[in-house]
C-alpha cells in the first residue's frame, strides 16, 4: 500500500528515511525550517565510526557496525541515482593514546572490525611524539557531509520525493488517535504517517506532539584548514581531539561539546585552544591559520543512543533522532530500522534500545 508520508526535517536522518521509504513506493514530503541538511548534518565532520567504537553502550555499536557495513554501498547507490560525488573514502583512522589497547583490540576482534597497533607507513607523528597505545583502523572510512547532503537531496528528489525548504510546522491536526494533517505557516498538508527527524530541536516537542525525551542540543566548534594534497591521508584521534583530512587537502579539528542550548556562537579562545592541540598532533598545522571556523548543534542524547520508534501520542507518528555525534554515521541502519518500523516488518536489529520508554528511563548523569 502506498502511503503519503510527511517528514519533518530534512537532514540526514529524514533524508535517508525519505530515501528508503520511496524506494518501497511510497510518496514523500520533507518540510525544514531552514535548508535541507543545514544544521548538523552539515557541520559535522563525517567519520563513518564512533571515535573509540570500544568505549560505547552496545545500542550504539549496533547501530554503527551495521551502518559501516553497508556504507560503502549505500553511497554508490545514492551517488548513481544523484549524479553526485560524496566523498566516501575509506582512509582509515589513528587513535593514539589508547587507555586500554588490548581491550580495545578484543573488542573490535568480536565486532568484526580490522584493529591492529601497528602503525601504517603513511602516517608520520608529531617529532617527540611516542605514539604510546596506538591502534589502527584500516577500514574506518569517511564522507565530505555537505556533499552527502547535497548528493542525498538529489537521490530523495529524482525518486520523486518533494523537499520544502523553509517550511516551519505549526502544528497537526488528529482524529481518533492519529494525526492526519501536518499544518504549515502556508497551508495544511495531509498525512498517512509522519516522521519526526527534527535533530537538536526534538527536544522542544511540537504543538499537539510530546518531545522525544531527554534531547538537547550540543554545541561543537570545529575549524578548517588548507594544506597541501597529501600531507595527512588517514584520520587521527587523541584525547578528544580529532583530525579529518580531505583529498583535496583541507583538514577539520575538532569538536567542542558545550552544554550552551541553541546557540551556534563562535569564540576566540576555543579557536586558539583548538589551532594548538591540532598543531601538536599535526605540525604542520602550526604556522598557518584556519581558514574557517563555525559552530553545530547536534541532538545530544544520554549515552549517544538515538530513539527511533512510534511515538506514544499517536499510532501512525515516528521518530528518528538523538543521534547526538552518529547520526552521518549511524544513517543506513537508522534509516532501515525506522522503514521496518513503519511497515510493520521484522527489524534485522533488535529495536528495544531504541524505544521511546528506554529513553524515558535514561538520564544524562553529570557529563556529556
Amino acid at each position: 500500500m502506498n502511503l503519503n508520508l510527511i517528514i519533518i526535517g530534512a537532514g540526514v536522518s529524514g533524508l535517508s528515511a525519505a530515501l528508503g521509504l520511496l524506494q518501497r513506493g511510497h510518496r514523500v514530503t520533507l518540510l525544514d525550517r531552514g535548508t535541507a541538511g543545514g544544521e548538523s548534518s552539515w557541520a559535522g565532520g563525517g567519520i563513518l565510526s564512533p571515535l573509540l567504537p570500544w568505549e560505547y553502550a552496545d545500542p550504539v555499536a549496533s547501530l554503527a557496525v551495521r551502518s559501516m557495513a553497508a556504507y560503502a554501498d549505500w553511497v554508490a547507490e545514492i551517488e548513481a541515482l544523484s549524479g553526485r560525488d560524496a566523498e566516501f573514502w575509506r582512509c582509515g583512522m589513528l587513535a593514539l593514546d589508547v587507555e586500554s589497547p588490548d581491550r580495545a583490540l578484543a573488542w573490535c576482534a568480536t565486532h568484526g572490525m580490522a584493529a591492529e597497533q601497528n602503525l601504517p607507513p603513511i602516517v608520520s607523528l608529531p617529532s617527540g611524539f611516542s605514539g604510546r597505545n596506538p591502534v589502527w583502523l584500516p577500514e574506518v572510512a569517511q564522507v565530505r557531509n555537505p556533499r552527502l547532503v547535497a548528493a542525498l537531496r538529489a537521490a530523495v528528489v529524482r525518486l520523486g520525493g518533494t523537499i520544502r525548504e523553509h517550511c516551519a510546522v505549526t502544528g497537526v491536526q488528529t482524529r481518533g488517535g492519529r494525526v492526519n494533517a501536518v499544518q504549515t505557516a502556508t497551508d495544511t498538508l495531509p498525512a498517512d504517517k509522519m516522521v519526526l527527524a527534527t535533530g537538536a530541536w526534538s527536544g522542544l516537542g511540537l504543538a499537539g506532539l510530546a518531545a522525544t525525551p531527554h534531547i538537547r542540543p550540543i554545541r561543537g566548534q570545529m575549524l578548517l584548514f588548507k594544506l597541501e594534497s597529501g600531507v595527512l591521508d588517514t584520520i587521527l584521534y587523541r584525547s578528544g581531539l580529532y583530525l579529518i583530512p580531505r583529498r583535496d587537502g583541507h583538514v577539520l579539528a575538532g569538536s567542542t561539546l558545550e552544554d550552551a542550548g541553541f546557540d551556534k556562537a563562535t569564540d576566540a579562545a576555543t579557536r586558539q585552544r583548538l589551532h594548538l592541540e591540532a598543531a601538536e598532533l599535526l605540525p604542520a598545522l602550526s604556522d598557518i591559520q584556519p581558514v574557517r571556523h563555525w559552530a553545530g548543534l547536534r541532538p545530544g542524547s544520554p549515552d549517544n543512543i538515538p530513539v527511533i520508534d512510534r511515538h506514544p501520542d499517536f499510532d501512525n507518528v515516528f521518530v528518528n533522532t538523538g543521534h547526538y555525534r552518529y547520526g552521518v554515521t549511524m544513517a543506513p541502519a537508522s534509516a532501515e530500522l525506522l522503514v521496518d518500523l513503519m511497515e510493520g516488518g521484522q527489524p534485522a536489529l533488535d529495536p528495544a534500545p531504541y524505544r521511546w520508554q528506554a529513553a524515558l528511563a535514561r538520564s544524562w548523569g553529570a557529563a556529556l
